[in-house]
């Protein structure tokens, strides 16, 4: 988009997480509606503005990788400061950003009341609380929606948004090639969980679900970025099947967020713990079973029609921590391949494991 001849400028802080920026897609395409001929700028760290990066929202964009109040907030702000901004919108909740915005002399700032920046901020929104006054286990996608009608947006609405490039969809055709799925139904594997450790479901667990799809006629496809490449190819090697394949692959593209999309796109089903892909399946209407562990489902909630949800009720859950605080992991640990097999057979519909679906297109 050209900002040429536009008077006023808004700007954007994007959620850290890339599963809390798909989920907050409905709000920022209500907030661009909401300001036509406006400059929107988004504000945010390199992997959330990465998966945004086709829905062509923003006019401009500061994406800092930078930790610490020289290289983030400092930084953030100068990069902000000559877009001149009216107005900005923090969807990311921390006390840094909302300092980013008034060093940045961001003229109106909107945001949850939170993290001590109450004074930092123009209008202040308080956190939706439960019974006790204490903050809920609520749906941030509602959050960010409440966010956005308070900036003057219509009400966004609960459909999550994504694009991929054409680069994106090439480089998946290269991988379907590479791997030899050919015209075969794919179901995508997603063992990674940028969280922490405690939302692994175990390597063994993937190995066995795996063979089993393999063995249905599925081409298996485990996905994974730079930082779980190494686990998705140990995953594939145990499995021993050719049709089970790691993104990951020395001819192969370059793993990016932008090749996950265009893989989870073209899957008939996606598999996967509590992180950010599990967001694209919903924005292209990809069914998933989601395996959840020591968070709340609440929290991440999106009304997907075409998602089951997994998770072992256990008393010492969901805990929201990195690490088992008690060593057995057993919210995950106890989560069994044939419950998840068993999942995966219910919404692709297929009774005695027998009928396949059909294969997805590319489109």
């Amino acid at each position: 988009m050209s900002h040429a001849n536009r008077s006023e400028s808004l700007a954007v802080f994007i959620p850290g997480w890339v599963g809390d920026a798909v989920m907050a897609t409905p709000a920022l395409m209500a907030l661009r509606a909401a300001h036509p001929g406006w400059r929107m700028v988004g504000v945010g760290k390199p992997g959330p503005m990465a998966v945004l990066d086709g829905l062509d929202l923003f006019d401009g964009q500061v994406v800092c990788a930078g930790k610490g109040w020289d290289k983030g907030t400092l930084q953030i702000a100068d990069q902000v400061r000559p877009w001149k901004i009216r107005k900005a919108v923090l969807l990311s909740n921390s006390f840094r950003t909302a300092l980013s915005a008034w060093l940045g002399g961001c003229k109106e700032r909107v945001g949850l009341a939170m993290h001590g920046r109450s004074p930092l901020l123009t209008k202040r929104l308080t956190p939706t609380l439960d019974d006790e006054g204490k903050r809920a286990v609520h749906p941030a996608l509602l959050e960010y929606n409440r966010i956005a009608v308070a900036s003057g947006a219509e009400e966004p609405g609960k459909r999550l948004r994504l694009a991929t490039r054409p680069a994106d969809d090439a480089a998946a055709s290269q991988v379907w090639g590479l791997l030899g799925f050919g015209d075969r139904p794919v179901v995508v594997l997603n063992p990674g969980a940028a969280f922490g450790q405690a939302k692994f479901w175990p390597r063994a667990h993937f190995v066995e679900l795996a063979g089993r799809l393999a063995d249905q006629g599925f081409g298996v496809l485990v996905l994974c970025g730079p930082a779980e490449a190494q686990l998705a190819q140990a995953i594939a090697s145990d499995a021993d099947n050719p049709q089970v394949q790691a993104l990951a692959h020395p001819r192969g593209p370059d793993l990016s967020l932008g090749l996950s999309k265009a893989c989870v796109k073209r899957a008939c089903l996606l598999v996967t713990t509590d992180s950010g892909p599990r967001h694209f399946a919903q924005a292209f209407d990809v069914p998933v079973v989601t395996l959840f562990g020591p968070t709340h489902i609440g929290w991440t909630e999106t009304w997907h029609p075409r998602a089951i949800h997994l998770q072992k009720q256990v008393d010492c859950g969901p805990c929201q921590q990195r690490v088992c605080p008690r060593g057995h992991h057993r919210c995950m640990n106890e989560l069994t391949v044939e419950e998840v097999q068993r999942a995966c057979q219910t919404i692709l519909g297929i009774h005695g494991g027998h009928a396949l679906p059909m294969a997805r297109s590319a489109g």
